[in-house]
Order: structure tokens, then C-alpha cells, then sequence
């Protein structure tokens, strides 16, 4: 896609924007972990129990897939879930040796409660925006994560 614009005015943007990302991931992280800090849970703990919160059940090796972690890793993490009152383990209906994790009442309440702090977050970052700035936002963010899930595929 032809921008018109020159090869060094795009890298000194890239190069604000990357500044600019960093301090943004850093407050992002610190502001997510106080709220994790709270369930008493991790980041990878968190994201187990996003990916949980979006299904009936994942296996372990499911887990260990969208963790890109070890099963051996995997089952620790939802270990410590499971003695949170996050998550817990049943035996599959169509094969009693396949065990299946499932988040509990308590971990949707968690990732519910962490999400919507989340969400008020940022809407008080769109409250700075004007309408068009506001719908940009959005619009450029779908365009990364369609680009960013598109190569993590």
C-alpha cells in the first residue's frame, strides 16, 4: 500500500510509536496486575482462564496448545486455579481417562469483574477522544490484531 509519505518519516513514527507502546504496555501490565493481584492469580493464570471463560471445557493438552506451554506446565497452572476456586477438572463423558477443565462460577465472576475494569479504563481514555478519534481507535486497533492473529496462526 503506497502512503506518499517517505521511508524515514515512517520510521520516526515507528519509532515514536514504539516508545509510546512501551510506556502504554508497562501501565497496562502494572494496571492488570493490581486487579490480578486481587484473585490472587498470574498473567498466564489469567489468560487459562480467558480462554476457559470462552468454552465449555478445554483438555489438558488444549491448554497446553493455546498456552504454548508443556502439558506438564499446563497442569500446574490450572492446579493452582483449581485451588483458588477458579477452575476445576472432570473426567470427559466420552472418555472417563480424558480429564477436561472448566472455569467455576467464581473464575467467570473473576474474569468478568478484571474485564470490566478493563472496559471503564479505556472509556475513560475515549471520553479524551472526539467521535472520529474514537471510531480511528477502533478501526486502527481491528486492523492490528487482524494482522497480529493472522501471523500467529
Amino acid at each position: 500500500m503506497a502512503t506518499g509519505r517517505s521511508n524515514s518519516q515512517i520510521r520516526s513514527d515507528c519509532e515514536k510509536l514504539a516508545d509510546i507502546f512501551t510506556v502504554l504496555q508497562r501501565c497496562f501490565l502494572m494496571n492488570l496486575s493490581k486487579e490480578l493481584a486481587r484473585g490472587k492469580v498470574s498473567f498466564p493464570q489469567y489468560f487459562l482462564l480467558g480462554f476457559l471463560a470462552a468454552q465449555k471445557h478445554l483438555t489438558m493438552s488444549e491448554i497446553a496448545g493455546k498456552m504454548g506451554h508443556t502439558t506438564a506446565a499446563a497442569t500446574g497452572l490450572v492446579d493452582r486455579l483449581e485451588k483458588l476456586g477458579y477452575a476445576r477438572r472432570k473426567h470427559a463423558s466420552d472418555d472417563r481417562r480424558k480429564i477436561e477443565v472448566q472455569i467455576t462460577p467464581l473464575g467467570q465472576l473473576l474474569v468478568a469483574q478484571i474485564r470490566e475494569d478493563m472496559v471503564n479504563g479505556l472509556g475513560e481514555m475515549m471520553m479524551l477522544l472526539s467521535s472520529a478519534e474514537q471510531k480511528a481507535w477502533v478501526q486502527v486497533y481491528e486492523k492490528i490484531f487482524a494482522c497480529v492473529t493472522q501471523k500467529n496462526r
